[in-house]
């Protein structure tokens, strides 16, 4: 196919994209300017379930403190993080801020989390998942432990990241080669924001729902250990996170949390 009239294909279906799901019935609450979900994984999965035709098209985006804060200082990325169906709370601040404003029922979903319960509910019914970033190895890992663990799953494909930005050339034919294969699902892991932004440029192109799940297809794989399950429980996930890489993420956190907590509670006051 010629790539301009590969262009103009996209362009038109974007145009007449319409979001067939009202995003104001779902249960959010306000953090420094994101919507954030309110709820539990049963409710949210059980929403996904029901409405993924209407969602093809449309992206979710998991959020932490650092996506918040991002979020309230740059423009660009508030757009990418409230122009979806929801952003959900990947983080134990966050599920602490909703509780202290009077939702009791606001949990913390993680994206990893968010896969496995959709890996479950798709055996039964018969949804397609599309895996795109990371390397080659890791998603052969992934679909060796896929094809084990979950033998009905239909993996509609997957495919490397490049580890740098698309050309338009490239970017189309990422695209005809998603959509070809007819995805209910689409799972990024691009790292972040990349993936939160590749979600929000391709709303209405890409024909499936999408999620970035940051280092979600790592932790499947197995090439990161995830904390102990009394560690996620007790949201002190971040803790293991430190212990794993001091450097990096000891800064990140250390900074990240107390920023959040100041804008939260005490200047937006």
């Amino acid at each position: 196919m010629d790539m301009n009239k590969k262009v103009i294909d996209q362009m038109v279906y974007n145009v007449g994209f319409q979001r067939k799901v009202n995003k104001t019935k779902l249960p959010t609450c306000t953090i420094l300017g994101t919507e954030v979900f309110v709820g539990n994984m049963e409710w949210l999965v059980d929403y996904l379930t029901r409405n993924i035709k209407y969602l093809s098209g449309d992206y979710l985006t998991i959020t932490a403190t650092n996506e918040i804060i991002m979020a309230y200082k740059d423009e660009k990325f508030f757009k990418c993080q409230n122009g979806g169906v929801m952003s959900i709370p990947d983080g134990g601040p966050l599920k602490t801020y909703g509780r202290r404003k009077g939702y009791s029922n606001m949990e913390r979903i993680t994206g990893p989390d968010l896969m496995l319960e959709l890996f479950k509910t798709s055996e039964k019914n018969g949804f397609r998942h599309y895996f795109y970033g990371t390397t080659q190895d890791t998603l052969d890992k992934m679909k060796a432990k896929l094809e084990k663990e979950y033998p009905k799953l239909q993996i509609a494909g997957m495919k490397p990241s490049r580890f740098r930005n698309l050309t338009e050339e490239e970017d189309c034919q990422v695209v005809e080669e998603i959509n070809a294969t007819n995805p209910d699902f689409i799972w990024f892991s691009l790292g972040a924001p990349k993936g939160n932004y590749f979600a929000a440029d391709h709303q209405g192109i890409l024909k499936g729902f999408m999620m970035s799940v940051g280092a979600g297809f790592d932790y499947y794989a197995e090439n990161i250990e995830r904390a102990p399950v009394w560690m996620q429980t007790h949201d002190l996930e971040w803790l293991y996170r430190i212990f794993q890489e001091p450097k990096r993420m000891a800064k990140r956190y250390f900074n990240i949390i107390p920023r959040f907590l100041w804008l939260a509670y005490v200047e937006k006051k």
